[in-house]
This record gives C-alpha cells, sequence and structure tokens, in this order.
C-alpha cells in the first residue's frame, strides 16, 4: 500500500512539474532545462554599467576566471562596451555571486546553485565554486533582446544535477587530437554543465602521453603526435578551472600494439612483428599476464603517469581482448593451469585483479569497459557499460554491476561516432523503468557520450561531437520528465550557434572541407546536396575498419555531412504533416525544397571539374530529376504512367549509398510518389 501511494506522489508530483514548467520551456532556450524555473515581472537591463562581485573564498580562481570569461562572452554577443571588465569588490554589484566552499572535484562534489533574476540586481547562490560555475551559463543562456536593448528575463531558478558522472570520452589514439581541440572542447562542455572528461589515450594506432621512463612510447609509438607531460598538466589544471574532471584511459591487456611496438618482449606472442597499427578494428597483439616483467612494467608507468591526473578514477580500458595470441602461446597456457584459470575471461580477470592492486597503491579507483565483470572483479572496480541493448532494463550490464556492489558509468546509446540521428540519444534515459534501492541509484553515477576517433581528425571531431552531445548532456543532468523531442530541437538549434561563439568548428569547418572539393569556387550547390544527405551510420563507413587508415583523406564529402542534415529533418516533417492533414502550407514549404533540388543541378554542373565532385554528378543529377517530377506532379495535378516509372527508377538509384553517404530524404521522396501516384495517376 505505501508503494502505491509513493507512486501516485510521484505521478501527481510529475504532472505538477510538467504542467509548471510545460509553458516556460516553450519560451526560454535552456540547455540542459533546470530542475525549477520560474518567472516574476522584472527583467534586468544589460549595459556598460554592468558589474559582478564575488563573495566567497576563490581560493583557485575559478569563479573570477569564468566571471571574466562571462563578461567577454557577454560583450562579444551584444556588441555592449561593458565599463568593468573584471570582477569588483564592491558588494552593489549588479551580478553577486555567492558560494561556501571550494570543491575538490569528486564524485560527491555539490553542483547545485540558484539564481535570482531582479530589475535591479542578479544574484547567484551556490554551495561550491563549481555551482557557481553551473549558474553562470545559465544567466548566459538566458540573455534575450528587443530591438531597444539586450536583457535578461526575469526568473528564479533552482537547479542541480540529476547524475554526478556527466561526460565525454574523446579518443585521441587512433587520430591525435590537438591541445586545442581538447581545449575548444572543454569549453563547449562546460557551456551544457558536464563534468568529466575521459581521455582516452593509448591504443593500436598510438601511445600519446609522453613517458621519461619509458621513452620508447613516445618515440616509436606515436609518429610523433603526442602530449607532453606539462601539455597534460595544463589541460587536466584548465578543466579544472571549468569544473570538469579529467579522467585518463590507458587501454590495457588488449588494443597494445602501440605499446608493444615499443616494446615487444611485454608481448603475448613470441617473434612477432610488432607494429603501431595503420587500419582500425580489433587486433590480436595482447600484453602478456603471465609475465612479472609486464606488471613490473605497468605499474612504473603508472606510477610516473597517474601524479599528471588528480583524479581518484584510472581508467584501463580491457575492452574487445579475443585472447588469441594467449592461445597460441603455451607458456601461458601453463599459466592458466598453474592457477586455475578455466578460460581468457578468467586470465583477464587475473590480470585486472593484480591492476586493481597496484592502482590502490597509487591512490586509484580502478574502471574498466563492462568486459573486465566477472564474479571475481572487487566491488572497488568501476564498470563502464558499453555493450548493454537494453539498458534500463533489469538484464542490462549498467543495472547488474549496480546491482553487485559496483559504481557504474553508462556509455551504451551514447556512441555519437556511430553518426545517429540526436533523436536516438535524447530518447535512451540512463535508468530506464528499472526499480532500484538507495543504494543502487547511488551506484549509478552517471553516463558519457563516446567520441571514437577513427574516422574523425581535428578538422571534423567538432562537427561528430556537436551540437547532439548538448541535448545528450540534458539528459544527463535534467529531470526523467524532460523529453520533448520537437522542443529539445527548437532549444538545440539556439545552443547550436551558441556553441560557435565558444570556438567549436563544427559549422565553419564543414564550409572549409567543401570549399576544398570545389576548388574554391562556389560551394552552394554542395551545401545543398549535404543539408540533405548523412554519412553512412554504424560503422559501414569503414566497411569493418579496412577500408580507411589512420592517414587516409578525411575531407571528402563524406566529412562535411553531418547527423541531423538540416534540410532533410525539415522536410521530413513536413512531408509528414501534408500526408496526415494536407495542409496547403506544408505543400508550399514541400514544393519550395522540391524546387530547390530541381534546379541544384545545374549550379553543380558548373563546379564539376574535378574527380570528387564528379563522383557526386549522378546523385546530384538524380536528386533533381526527382524533385522536379515530383514539382511537376503537384502544380499540375498529373502524373503519368512514364513519370511514376521514372520516378521508381530513380528512387532505387537514390537509396543506394554513394560515396560513403546516404540521401536520407529519399523514404520522403517516396512517400510523396505514392501520393502522387495515388492521386494523379488517370
Amino acid at each position: 500500500m505505501k508503494r502505491v501511494l509513493t507512486i501516485i506522489m510521484l505521478s501527481l508530483f510529475n504532472y505538477y512539474y510538467f504542467y509548471s514548467q510545460s509553458s516556460l520551456i516553450e519560451k526560454y532556450n535552456l540547455m540542459p532545462w533546470p530542475q525549477e524555473i520560474n518567472e516574476n515581472s522584472a527583467s534586468f537591463n544589460i549595459d556598460e554599467q554592468l558589474t559582478i562581485h564575488i563573495s566567497g573564498e576563490d581560493a583557485k580562481q575559478r569563479v573570477h576566471n569564468n566571471a571574466v570569461q562571462f563578461l567577454r562572452r557577454l560583450a562579444n554577443r551584444t556588441g555592449i562596451f561593458i565599463d568593468a571588465g573584471f570582477p569588483i569588490e564592491n558588494k552593489n554589484a549588479s551580478i553577486n555571486i555567492n558560494f561556501d566552499a571550494v570543491s575538490t572535484l569528486t564524485t560527491e562534489s555539490d553542483e547545485s546553485y540558484s539564481l535570482d533574476i531582479k530589475k535591479s540586481r542578479i544574484s547567484i547562490n551556490a554551495k561550491t565554486d563549481v555551482g557557481a560555475l553551473r549558474g553562470l551559463e545559465t544567466l548566459l543562456q538566458l540573455v534575450h533582446f528587443n530591438k531597444s536593448n539586450y536583457y535578461f528575463e526575469g526568473v528564479s531558478v533552482n537547479d542541480s544535477p540529476r547524475f554526478v558522472w556527466r561526460g565525454l570520452m574523446i579518443d585521441a589514439a587512433r587520430h591525435f587530437q590537438p591541445v586545442d581541440v581538447i581545449k575548444r572542447n572543454l569549453d563547449a562542455m562546460a557551456s551544457v554543465k558536464m563534468n568529466v572528461f575521459h581521455w582516452h589515450l593509448t591504443d593500436d594506432q598510438g601511445f600519446r602521453v609522453e613517458s621519461k621512463v619509458f621513452p620508447r612510447l613516445q618515440e616509436v609509438a606515436a609518429d610523433g603526435l603526442f602530449y607532453t607531460q606539462e601539455q597534460i598538466k595544463d589541460v587536466v589544471k584548465y578543466a579544472s578551472n571549468l569544473g570538469i574532471r579529467v579522467v585518463p584511459e590507458f587501454d590495457v591487456p588488449g588494443h597494445a600494439s602501440a605499446i608493444l611496438a615499443a616494446y615487444p618482449e611485454l608481448g603475448s606472442k613470441e617473434d612477432y612483428n610488432y607494429n603501431v597499427e595503420r587500419f582500425s578494428g580489433i587486433f590480436n597483439p595482447t600484453l602478456n599476464p603471465s609475465k612479472e616483467v609486464t606488471y613490473l612494467f605497468l605499474e612504473t608507468l603508472f606510477r610516473e603517469i597517474t601524479p599528471l591526473f588528480p583524479d581518484e578514477y584510472f581508467h584501463i580500458g580491457g575492452d574487445e581482448n579475443e585472447g588469441k595470441h594467449w592461445d597460441g602461446n603455451e607458456e601461458i597456457q601453463e599459466f592458466k593451469k598453474k592457477h586455475n584459470l578455466k578460460t581468457n575471461h578468467d586470465l583477464q580477470t587475473f590480470f585486472n585483479i593484480k591492476l586493481e592492486k597496484v592502482l590502490k597503491k597509487l591512490d586509484k579507483k580502478l574502471m574498466g569497459w563492462d568486459e573486465i565483470l566477472t564474479p571475481s572483479t572487487p566491488t572497488t572496480a568501476v564498470i563502464h557499460s558499453w555493450r548493454g541493448k537494453h539498458e534500463g532494463l533489469k538484464q542490462s550490464t549498467l543495472i547488474k554491476a549496480a546491482k553487485k556492489g559496483y559504481q557504474t558509468v553508462l556509455s551504451a546509446g551514447f556512441y555519437i561516432d556511430r553518426v545517429l540521428s540526436v533523436d536516438n540519444h535524447y530518447n535512451i534515459d540512463p535508468i530506464g523503468n528499472a526499480v532500484l534501492t538507495k543504494d543502487e541509484r547511488k551506484r549509478i553515477l552517471g553516463a558519457e557520450t563516446t567520441m571514437w576517433s577513427e574516422l574523425v581528425t581535428p578538422l571534423t571531431i567538432d562537427s561528430r561531437i556537436w551540437p547532439r552531445t548538448a541535448a545528450i548532456a540534458e539528459r544527463f543532468w535534467s529531470s526523467k520528465e524532460v523529453n520533448d523531442l520537437d522542443n529539445m530541437k527548437k532549444r538545440l538549434k539556439v545552443i547550436n550557434f551558441q556553441l560557435e561563439e565558444l570556438g567549436i568548428t563544427h559549422i565553419k569547418n564543414r564550409d572549409l572541407i567543401l570549399r576544398n572539393i570545389a576548388n574554391h569556387k562556389s560551394i552552394e550547390a554542395l551545401k545543398t546536396l549535404s543539408n540533405i544527405c548523412e554519412p553512412l551510420k554504424v560503422y559501414s563507413r569503414n566497411k569493418g575498419g579496412t577500408e580507411y587508415k589512420t592517414f587516409s583523406p578525411f575531407t571528402l564529402f563524406a566529412d562535411a555531412c553531418v547527423p541531423d542534415a538540416e534540410d532533410a529533418v525539415v522536410f521530413k516533417k513536413e512531408v509528414t504533416l501534408f500526408l496526415k492533414s494536407k495542409d496547403k502550407n506544408n505543400l508550399h514549404n514541400i514544393l519550395t525544397y522540391l524546387k530547390k533540388w530541381s534546379d541544384n543541378d545545374a549550379e553543380f554542373e558548373k563546379i564539376n571539374q574535378n574527380p570528387i565532385t564528379n563522383s557526386l554528378a549522378s546523385l546530384s543529377k538524380n536528386v533533381s530529376q526527382i524533385s522536379k517530377l515530383l514539382f511537376d506532379a503537384f502544380q499540375n495535378k498529373k502524373y503519368t504512367n512514364e513519370d511514376l516509372k521514372n520516378a521508381n527508377t530513380l528512387l532505387k538509384k537514390l537509396k543506394e549509398p554513394c560515396q560513403d553517404i546516404e540521401l536520407v530524404v529519399v523514404e520522403s521522396l517516396n512517400q510523396l510518389n505514392v501520393f502522387c501516384k495515388n492521386n494523379y495517376t488517370n
């Protein structure tokens, strides 16, 4: 009975929450959406007299530094010449920031804040300096304007995160990502209140951290592309200033080709020619867990490296080890028998337990992908779930691990390198409808988006991370009930351009690629095509990891295309609405697109002067022809059998991938084709 009453009360609360917030979420472009927001009748005008005062012992200067950046971003967005470009001592300042303590940046850190905007004064109150930073980001998203002035809308906000772990993983091993790439993405993370940067630093394709103890790691296994220890410290400090923790990942015992290229004596196969891998995929080279020298090497390396990363968590990977080299090594097989290890999985567990003890001595908590979850794995380990197909259900790795006593983090469903629509990620709730005790729920720390870099370079990585990750960040911060797709997309459109203000290159670099393809001629025709095309999804572009190498060009048309192709999203919606209601406004919008695409091929042919553009020529022509057929059918209300035959032929061609992209409006075009057949064919 008590449980039934609890459910009823929760339902009533959720109904009230939704009712009270629904009108506001349509009005304000906040992301992530706060836990509670209320309006008042006032607004605060932004002018050159705006000032900021900080109350609190700002020992790490986080609030001061971010307040300065706040003023710069505000001035740049509004064009207002603010007189005081730095925080002032006067407590009668326009914006007063109050906090109680300096955060140590752990999973226990408090990031809650309140924000109160009145006509003459703005207050941000928080328990920690990091909470104050989150409040500043919300305030910046509340900048509004009319023809006369810029202003902050009069609202009060009480806010706190749903999950304590809200991460982004960037793989810097497959394709090295320079420090400036990392920093601009840290800035973007902070703007949407993410707080964990998971830095994947080693893999088959490269070892990206300077080791002074084992210098061959960067000399042999990095192709000259690695982070110095000073650069690591700089990034960690930069992240800390934004209230972001940095968790490193050194992938072992598999994904070890780069390590073994430098130190082959640690490998599991004798007389094997270990090399840095140039392809993507899963490979056989694996550290030898039967040799004590392996553990000595790792302990020495970790003892050198861990001081660079103050965070208590240390990720060892532990994924995708098939143990093929173990199977062929007689000494390893004897080692398994000696220690009663029946399978390779048991052997890896043995390896993980040894590493857990090593890391414990270094005051680090071992974290690994969900392959490390075995009955023998100590509950001090953290399980990073990536393979679950039904997260939120009882059988999921995440839930299973939490119930067994492990801290857990979810990435299944948030693999943004799969190039799926934002809808796919936003519809996933990290917990779902799982029934958990208070302790079990606490052990689910949160979730991470993962940006594996097999198919991205510094030129393209931003367009694969953003803006989708901003929407995913809302799933990690906001209430579960904030889940309306249309509203999310409305807000995301605004946030998308605000990300560009921070230096994210997800918009401008697409044009750069297209200009290269067009040999610096007009890119409008290519742009039109790119807005209805998307890269092939779920790793189908690299055909199992055998087509693209780490040094292959990633400056092709597919690299200028992005998930959620802008015109395609709108067109699909217009077609759906038209077929449902036959509304003339929807039809007008559809015809506008069809005319645009019909005319585009003539413009495309003006720049079709090289092999890359020529490889797109048939796509351009076929899009133009099907668009003209449909446009004429709607205009003339006539669709002959010959028109239908030609349309079906064109649609069949357009359904086939072209140059690693797919035409994502093809289904909508087919729906219009069927409509014309049913309504305009005699």
